[in-house]
């Protein structure tokens, strides 16, 4: 069959967060955009993300959120595109939120409001959507990219000056997640950094954690920390961790695995020192059982689990010498456990790693060696923390590529919206 070429200002490739919203953007400023994706429905990982209600943006998101070897490179993008910016659309479409913790804005309603937000914004930059297509070829020639694309049994051949990768990781692979980005970038000879799933549940296979198992279903608020073996530093987060039937969950157990590496322990403070101190030293309770003690501030599996650990179930705390006494506080304030790993793609949200940022314009995006591409979007190696932030960086990472695509051909005919 003979190839038809078709002409654009801009070839986007993949119509989720960030690749919706640069096609809108751009469109809007201008440009001739063709949108493909692969998907027969689009916008899924937008749909079930916070439990259907889409974590949009958080209110303090910032440079600190956000993981990458190159931790600067983020700055450019959120400055350009803040969180206000996006909250300023969402009340344009009068789509109604509501924040629910720490910052983190989500829909009052349905997922479904920001997916349709994001159609109309394509409408008002009359963008071209094709899917589900496959793309069979991208190359550079002559000056400018060509794709080559079958759509409907038929290979189409189209032109452009710029090209956005905008294809997402590989968390979810149900709704379609693909490395699409990362094996064309490497065909490019464009570093990677290695990518692992990350906001991801952490599993237990040692029969050390055999006790800790038969804890599922317990929930509370600890301090938690990881990292000591990444490059990106040990961190801590407060937030509540979930125990399994699997291993341990829960948002600080996802923030931490974005840290945590294969054969490193995770450090939880279920009491602080202080309090354990305060909790210790109560008189009122010294004539009770260590696990009853205990429950005054743990559930009271958990609190029975921490005296049976530290060999003191049964005996009253007045009878518990100086040294056990350390040793439980030792357990409470500093409780070590080695996960097996993560429970994979599946079950993860986002991706750490990916497109080397050190190979990339952080102001535009645009690929140092190939001019013209750019990557926006998970695909980059900007792993945000839960909590909105990797909806901020796909907004503002799609935003800063779209004012900085080259001047559109077609930008003095095509009427302005």
């Amino acid at each position: 069959m003979s190839a038809q070429p078709h002409d654009f200002d801009v070839i986007i490739i993949g119509a989720g967060a960030a690749g919706l919203f640069c096609a809108g953007q751009a469109g809007q400023l201008g440009q001739r955009v063709l949108l493909l994706d692969h998907a027969e429905v689009l916008g899924e990982k937008i749909r079930i993300s916070g439990g259907g209600r889409c974590n949009f943006t958080n209110l303090h998101s910032s440079p600190n959120h956000f993981l990458s070897k190159n931790p600067h490179f983020v700055k450019s993008a959120l400055s350009q595109y803040t969180p206000r910016d996006f909250i300023a659309l969402m009340e344009r479409y009068q789509i109604p939120y509501h924040e629910k913790h720490r910052g983190q804005l989500f829909c009052d309603h349905s997922a479904k409001d920001i997916i349709a937000m994001l159609f109309k914004e394509c409408q008002l930059g009359q963008v071209d959507l094709w899917h589900p297509v496959k793309v069979q070829n991208i190359a550079p020639q002559d000056g400018t990219w060509s794709v080559t694309i079958f759509k409907n049994d038929q290979e189409i051949v189209c032109h452009a000056p710029a090209v956005v990768m905008a294809t997402g990781g590989l968390p979810v692979p149900a709704i379609g997640a693909t490395d699409f980005a990362l094996r064309f970038a490497q065909a490019l000879q464009i570093p990677i950094v290695p990518v692992r799933p990350a906001l991801v549940p952490l599993s237990f296979t040692d029969e050390a954690q055999a006790d800790l198992l038969e804890l599922a279903g317990l929930s509370l608020p600890v301090v938690i920390r990881a990292g000591s073996q990444s490059h990106y530093g040990v961190c801590h987060f407060d937030e509540d961790l979930l125990l399994t039937h699997k291993g341990v969950s829960g948002p600080a157990v996802l923030q931490a695995s974005s840290y945590w590496l294969e054969g490193e322990t995770l450090e939880i403070e279920f009491i602080s020192s202080p309090a354990c101190d305060a909790l210790f030293n109560d008189e009122s309770l010294r004539l009770k059982q260590t696990e009853t003690l205990l429950a005054t501030v743990l559930p009271t599996r958990l609190a029975k689990y921490f005296a049976q650990q530290a060999g003191l179930a049964g005996r009253k705390w007045a009878e518990v010498g100086k040294k056990d006494r350390q040793r439980l506080s030792k357990l409470l304030c500093t409780y070590h456990v080695k996960p097996a790993g993560t429970l994979g793609w599946k079950k993860a949200e986002v991706m750490v790693g990916g497109v080397d940022t050190h190979a990339l314009n952080s102001r535009t995006l645009m690929s140092k060696q190939y001019p013209g591409l750019y990557f926006i979007g998970e695909c980059v190696d900007v792993t945000g923390h839960l909590g909105g932030h990797n909806f901020q960086w796909a907004w503002s990472s799609a935003y800063a590529c779209a004012n900085a695509l080259p001047s559109p051909h077609s930008a003095l005919n095509k009427p302005q919206n």
